[in-house]
Parts: C-alpha cells; sequence; structure tokens
C-alpha cells in the first residue's frame, strides 16, 4: 500500500502548508458525487483520526482514512500547470472510468 506524489506536487503542498503556518500534512480522500460515483477531497489535517493512515513522500505527510485507501492504493499525486490553468491531479491506477468533466472517476 502506498500514496506518493511529484516533486511538484510535494514541493507545492509544502509552501501551502508553509503559508498557512500550521498543520500535520494533506488529507487524501474519497466522497461520493458526480455524475461517475466518486471524487477526490484534499484538505490541510491538524488532527490525526484513529482510522488514519499516514504516508510520506518527499518531507509531505499524506493521511487517509482507512475506507478511501482502498480507492486510493498505488495513486501519485501530481500537480501540474497547463497554460493558465494549474492544479492538483490524481494518478489513479484504480480508476476505470471518468467523467466528462474530469471531477468524478468510479472503480
Amino acid at each position: 500500500m502506498s500514496i506518493t506524489m511529484s516533486d511538484s506536487a510535494a514541493q507545492r503542498v509544502r509552501a501551502f502548508m508553509d503559508n498557512r503556518g500550521k498543520g500535520l500534512g494533506l488529507r487524501l480522500g474519497v466522497r461520493t458525487s458526480g455524475c461517475s460515483g466518486m471524487a477526490y477531497v484534499l484538505e490541510f489535517v491538524d488532527d490525526v483520526n484513529d482510522d488514519d493512515l499516514i504516508f510520506e513522500d518527499k518531507g509531505v505527510k499524506v493521511i487517509i482514512d482507512g475506507k478511501s485507501l482502498v480507492y486510493l492504493d498505488g495513486t501519485e499525486l501530481d500537480f501540474v500547470k497547463e497554460g493558465l490553468n494549474e492544479g492538483f491531479k490524481f494518478n489513479n491506477p484504480n480508476v476505470s472510468s471518468e467523467c466528462g468533466c474530469g471531477e468524478s472517476f468510479n472503480v
């Protein structure tokens, strides 16, 4: 079981954490949503829950609840710039299909 980050994603998360001034790491999770069933959730973490698993890559802690790990195992979090748009991208090997808008996925 693993979650990894590209260099650009780790750098971006560290910059956000520095600007924020506190936090243990970044929570990566899934929630039911969208036209394909599930959507990714990213948020800063100040407290760890009992069912959380912690992965560390490139000096950044990624916290995932046990229920989400089933859908996210093996995922690489990337940060990409495409023209004027920039944002986090999820390279998830478990995805079987994504919706046209790219906001949700199915496994």
